[in-house]
């Protein structure tokens, strides 16, 4: 592959423009012309810049591979049952006390593991005003509900107008405490983070941002300047990552991204296990492989930088964490036991 050409200032969409940037090969374009029709492609600025090769970590999850058109046997297009768990459009109900709404259905980036890939694109769904209202209605309707997460899509996406409204509509919903945004906007499209997207976040209510940063590079100098301006308004930055192959599947690769986000102020939340979407087979790290990873990080990273381990179960069961074991079970007359950081069994009661 040719050495990449200086980062355009525009987000690439297509195979042809990849090869104009000297991402992929001319050998390479006609395979990918397939997945083009099947994924969407968005490469952001912010992102061309960080990709050294290839085999890169930030290349592997942005760049299209042909072998996102071969679906395995255990691979399915809604994994986690968002369409299954859909009242009305633009909502996800999945746990009693919380709910997803899904305002737009585009991100500056498309993340090529993403379980949603079969529904985001640069002409993906915008509700519409009826849809949205429909939306809140629905809300209103169902008083156990006390969170509401945004995501699509990325919500960051929207414009400060729209914005405004979503937030001040759910924060007029009594029953509603919590609004959490779930975006890969603060490291894909840092330029975003405006003052006027700012003000439209303001409320009442617990708000809470969570981006997503899958390696230590992505925390860059303008990530970290528009994270700064989020917690600049009171707003707290949590961190969801998922472990993918070639990207994160190390002790020094995963350490380098919990030290990065922490260092930006950003709790890591979750680290998730890969969901089963089609295509996305070679991406995926066993999950005692995961587990074991995270125990042999144990000791080595503080507890403020520590992700919960989950999996998503399949069929929209929701999600269950999958950190490793340190409790060894004993006979009933004795004292548990339990690992230390030397790996020792040590008692205690």
């Amino acid at each position: 592959m040719p050495d990449p050409t200086p980062p355009s200032d525009k987000t690439l969409r297509s195979p042809h423009a990849l090869l104009e940037a000297g991402l992929i090969t001319a050998a390479q374009k006609e395979g990918l012309e397939a997945v083009a029709h099947h994924y969407a492609t968005a490469i952001p600025p912010a992102f061309q810049q960080l990709i050294q090769g290839p085999d890169d970590p930030i290349a592997r999850q942005v760049i299209p591979d042909k072998r996102e058109l071969q679906t395995q046997p255990h691979e399915q297009a809604d994994p986690i049952g968002d369409d299954a768990l859909s009242p009305v459009p633009g909502i996800v109900h999945r746990y009693e006390d919380r709910a997803l709404l899904k305002p737009l259905l585009i991100c500056p980036l498309y993340c090529r593991f993403c379980f949603r890939r079969e529904h985001v694109g640069p002409d993906g769904g915008l509700l519409s005003d009826s849809e949205l209202e429909a939306a809140f209605r629905w809300i209103e309707e169902h008083p156990a509900i006390r969170e509401i997460i945004l995501t699509g899509g990325d919500p960051l996406m929207l414009s400060p107008r729209r914005m405004t409204h979503i937030i001040q509509r759910l924060s007029n919903i009594k029953h509603i405490e919590i609004i959490r945004l779930h975006s890969r906007v603060p490291v894909a499209a840092p330029e975003r983070i405006t003052p006027a997207l700012l003000d439209a976040l303001e409320t009442d209510r617990a708000l809470w941002v969570v981006i997503h940063a899958n390696h230590e590079r992505e925390i860059t100098k303008q990530a970290r300047h528009a994270i700064r301006h989020i917690l600049g308004r009171a707003i707290p930055v949590l961190s969801q990552s998922v472990l993918l192959r070639g990207v994160n599947d190390t002790e020094e690769a995963l350490e380098g991204l919990l030290r990065a986000l922490i260092a930006a102020r950003v709790k890591p939340y979750y680290l998730h296990h890969l969901d089963s979407a089609p295509g996305t087979a070679h991406f995926h790290v066993p999950v005692e492989e995961g587990r074991a990873l995270l125990e042999r990080l144990r000791g080595r990273v503080s507890g403020l930088v520590w992700p919960t381990y989950v999996v998503d179960i399949p069929g929209g069961k929701g999600k269950v964490p999958l950190g490793p074991d340190y409790l060894i079970p004993t006979a009933p007359d004795h004292h548990p036991h339990a690992r230390g950081v030397d790996g020792k069994q040590y008692p205690f009661t």
